[in-house]
């Protein structure tokens, strides 16, 4: 295999340092790039920096050294105490002295803590309207992807290319590690409602982008459908008002209850949850990522964003993961936040249920 002649030496980086600072998903998505790097470098140290609530995605991960936090509330805080928060994290980072700094957005904030840390070697996604100073930020710039069709994933991984490592496909893998605890959580209230493992389909019909959520009244047949096939029903959605008030929204309109689990979960129960699932049904949000990391079988329903670059990831335990998406709008994925900006996307309000679940029934025939 040819070298690239700016690789780096692996063999001498004793710490590494992945910056993700992103969502949920988006940093669940960047999990197969510390499994990589310390498989290919297992003498180093990898950390991570990503936002505060978004820790659980990575905490308990196998590959991980340390993981450093950026609380995205120091913006509201008066001036000193954002400054002083600001600096402890640069002293924190500082004294682990990396050699490798991997940098997977164009935020500006990696680019900055780059050139004040000074690592050997940084590597960070092109940005060509950003100029001279992004550019001398990094030792490596990855090119970006032709618009439409390359997975999060491997853009993510293409960081680790441009060094040197080449990622083999069994490496390409989601890691989330849901915990004993949350394990043990969602035992007990799989119990209390008489539900066995691997007889439940769950289903997250929300996003924080509600512009992304399909209607309450095409969730409403899904789970009519479900339950008359015998399928118990397990609902979850975050704590959020607006989330909460579409699955009461859905329950509402049901003749038979569901086990109503919303905003009663952390991640890491919705993580262990998902994974005693037979089926996980929902939108492009970070519960679908968060299914096809415990490798459960997933129906994702797409709208606005592209199933190209952020649909289900990996291969399930059994079976396979299924996208359903309107085939009436050419325009998709447009990226909108809604049609013309309305929050409401035409392509998923017009999404017939017959579709949904047709590629339901036949991931639970699959799914054995």
């Amino acid at each position: 295999m040819n070298r690239l002649p700016d690789a780096v030496a692996l063999d001498e980086v004793r710490r590494a340092l992945v910056v993700k600072l992103r969502h949920h998903g988006d940093v669940l998505l960047a999990s197969p790039v510390i499994a990589v790097l310390k498989r290919h470098a297992p003498a180093a140290e990898i950390d991570a920096l990503v936002y505060a609530d978004t820790a659980p995605m990575l905490a308990l991960h196998p590959g991980l050294a340390e993981l450093h936090l950026v609380d995205r509330h120091w913006r509201s805080q008066r001036n000193l105490a954002r400054i002083g928060a600001e600096l402890a994290l640069v002293r924190r980072l500082s004294a682990r002295r990396y050699d490798l700094i991997i940098h997977l957005t164009d935020g500006w904030r990696g680019a900055w803590l780059t050139r004040l840390l000074r690592p050997r070697w940084s590597v960070a996604p092109e940005r060509r309207s950003a100029g001279r100073r992004w550019r001398s930020s990094f030792t490596h710039l990855v090119p970006s992807p032709r618009a439409g069709g390359r997975h999060e994933v491997e853009t993510n991984l293409d960081t680790l290319r441009r060094i040197g490592i080449q990622p083999a496909m069994s490496e390409r893998h989601l890691v989330l590690e849901a915990g004993d605890d949350a394990r043990r959580s969602v035992q007990a209230l799989l119990a209390a409602h008489d539900l066995l493992p691997q007889r439940f389909v769950h289903l997250h019909p929300t996003s924080r982008w509600l512009f992304k959520c399909w209607t309450a009244e095409g969730w409403a047949e899904l789970i009519h459908r479900l339950q008359r096939e015998g399928w118990p029903v397990v609902i979850t959605a975050a704590p959020d008002e607006a989330e909460r008030a579409m699955t009461a929204a859905i329950t509402a309109r049901l003749a038979n209850p569901v086990v109503d689990l919303g905003g009663r979960l952390n991640l890491k129960e919705l993580a262990a949850l998902t994974a005693q699932a037979r089926l996980f049904v929902g939108v492009d949000s970070a519960p679908m990522h968060i299914a096809a990391a415990m490798r459960t079988p997933a129906v994702a329903l797409f709208g606005p964003s592209g199933e190209a670059i952020w649909g289900p990831w990996g291969a399930p335990r059994t079976g396979e993961h299924r996208v359903v998406a309107s085939g009436n709008h050419r325009c998709r994925p447009c990226g909108l936040d809604g049609c013309g900006g309305g929050k409401v996307s035409d392509c998923l309000a017009t999404l017939e249920a017959g579709r949904v679940w047709d590629a339901v029934s036949a991931a639970l025939r699959s799914a054995v």
